[in-house]
């Protein structure tokens, strides 16, 4: 019988950080690291999106212009749209993390700058000068990799908070306070 795959990241002894390299291997570890169906739909969603990312890598590591890059940018839009549907449709424990609204917000921004990206110039440039819309190889990168990253942080805390609380008394125990606080309140508030 084989190990079960780590569900963790390995860290580079050197400089005690996590050693994933690329968009596929953070796809990988994904794919790995998940329990439950709907983080493991949500790691799946992030692994397509990776691809699509690193699609657009390649092409703008050729150099390549605007126009090159355009139908590579639009296909990750599209799969931007899609995954941010997914995400939107997760269940409401997901919905009351933080970490859910700030992953929910890079994907509006790096939505946003895609488009941004896409559109043409507004003024014609002069002669020489780059167009206003091309996309810096590292710019991209590092809203590729934010954007990744708080999927990741949102998914490490949902797994650590399912792990750590009783599956079938939270609802209930989280309903109960929440009730006798506003009871509380409304009490104090009456006086």
């Amino acid at each position: 019988m084989g190990a079960a795959p780590n569900p963790r990241l390995v860290i580079d002894p050197s400089t005690q950080l996590p050693s994933i390299q690329s968009f596929g291997e953070l796809s990988q570890f994904l794919r790995s690291a998940m329990a439950d169906e709907e983080s493991l739909q949500l790691a799946e969603g992030m692994g397509v999106l990776s691809v699509g990312i690193e699609a657009v890598l390649s092409r703008l590591k050729l150099a390549a212009g605007p126009a090159e890059a355009a139908p590579l940018l639009m296909d990750l839009m599209t799969t931007l749209r899609e995954h941010r549907a997914l995400v939107i449709g997760l269940s409401p424990a997901w919905r009351g993390l933080y970490e859910y609204a700030s992953y929910l917000a890079a994907l509006n921004n790096f939505r946003v700058l895609i488009g941004q990206w896409l559109l043409p110039p507004a003024q014609p440039q002069a002669a020489g000068e780059p167009p206003a819309q091309d996309i810096p190889l590292e710019d991209f990168e590092l809203v590729a990799w934010r954007t990744l990253g708080e999927g990741m942080l949102l998914i490490d805390m949902y797994e650590q908070l399912r792990d750590q609380a009783p599956a079938e008394s939270v609802p209930a125990a989280l309903e109960a306070t929440r009730l006798r606080r506003a009871r509380n309140w409304w009490v104090r508030l009456r006086r």
